[in-house]
């Protein structure tokens, strides 16, 4: 499975005290939502984010890792695009890698995520409808 990630999982010997097995696939950029400083790094809506494709079958681990169970963070699938943005997104599209928003009011992070529902139905519905997408940008 891939995963974008842009804080401390882009630091391989972080990730290995993670996870047993992983590999970067190489540097990325997440379009759609930038970064903002708490607790924590979290994702708010606009922007960009440049980070990491990581692969790894391991994906329980980094929920554990995230805080999923405990709301900390939600788990959202997002596009992967081999690197141009715009109207060819969807022929160039090349699966799908999982991210992680965490909640800006549990991180103290100054983010606000549009509309109704529970956290992570506003990031759900917003990563979907504002088509966020990672793109490759090369091996790193």
């Amino acid at each position: 499975m891939e995963v974008f990630v842009y804080g401390t999982l882009t630091d391989p010997e972080r990730v290995a005290r993670v996870l047993p097995t992983f590999e970067f696939r190489g540097a990325a950029t997440l379009d759609g939502l930038h970064r903002v400083e708490g607790e924590y790094p979290t994702l708010a809506p606009g922007g960009r984010t440049d980070g990491r494709l990581l692969e790894t079958p391991e994906i329980e681990a980094l929920d554990a890792y995230e805080g999923v169970e405990r709301g900390l963070y939600v788990r959202v699938s997002v596009p992967v695009a081999s690197g141009n943005h715009g109207e060819d997104r969807d022929r160039d599209r090349k699966g799908d890698a999982e991210l992680y928003v965490g909640d800006p009011a549990t991180l103290g992070a100054d983010a606000e995520w549009p509309g109704t529902g529970s956290f992570a139905e506003r990031v759900r519905r917003f990563c979907r409808e504002s088509e966020v997408a990672v793109r490759l940008r090369g091996r790193d």
